[in-house]
């Protein structure tokens, strides 16, 4: 057996691997969401470890769409449903991008809190669309999401990282999320790694 592959969890069910290690997280992060809000989250982890779920067919092969234009389809749409659906594809995908790939950010001219932005947003404006009716439910959960979507991607960041070893190189990075988004989850880790956040910054936060 290849030292990869000797590396890789045995998961059975991975909707109960999702919902075990974002209980978790929310409980190590003191993050209270409902249990709808928890549902959802744990959904669509699932869904989007299927890549053909989060990635889209582009004629240079598999892509993520930019969220810019996952905003601009939500706005052209000819229809409520049509926007909420892309809406909600926005601020999924921010969150799930987010959540998982902040360490990818590093190199790219869009970073993190542009996703925390544009995810928050698109969250809040499909709280503010279903929040009477029949979807009153579901809007409650994007009003969660819109208010503590933050919080939820340093969740999201410690299901992604749990065997994850930080070198100098992350300690940069981990303070330059920190400036960027306020995450209380990266000045935590900044910390127990020896480094004072504070003595060299002020964090901006949306």
């Amino acid at each position: 057996m290849s030292e990869a592959a000797s590396r890789v969890l045995p998961v059975a069910n991975l909707r109960e691997f999702f919902r075990d290690s974002l209980q978790g997280a929310l409980a190590r992060q003191h993050l209270a969401v409902e249990d709808q809000t928890e549902h959802y989250v744990v959904n669509l982890l699932t869904l989007f470890a299927r890549s053909e779920a989060l990635y889209e067919r582009t004629p240079e092969g598999m892509r993520l769409r930019p969220l810019v234009v996952l905003l601009c389809e939500a706005f052209e749409a000819p229809s409520v449903e049509e926007r909420n659906r892309a809406l909600q594809r926005l601020g999924d995908v921010s969150l799930f991008v987010a959540g998982f790939f902040a360490h990818s950010f590093a190199a790219r001219l869009i970073d993190i809190d542009y996703h925390v932005a544009m995810g928050g947003r698109a969250y809040a404006s499909l709280a503010h669309a279903t929040s009477r009716g029949k979807g009153r439910v579901l809007g409650a959960v994007f009003a969660e999401l819109a208010e503590k979507f933050q919080p939820m991607v340093d969740a999201l960041n410690e299901v992604s990282e749990t065997a994850y070893t930080h070198s100098d190189r992350d300690i940069l990075r981990l303070y330059e999320i920190w400036l960027k988004t306020g995450s209380r989850r990266c000045y935590e880790l900044l910390k127990r790694l020896g480094v004072d956040p504070t003595a060299g910054g002020t964090a901006f936060t949306h």
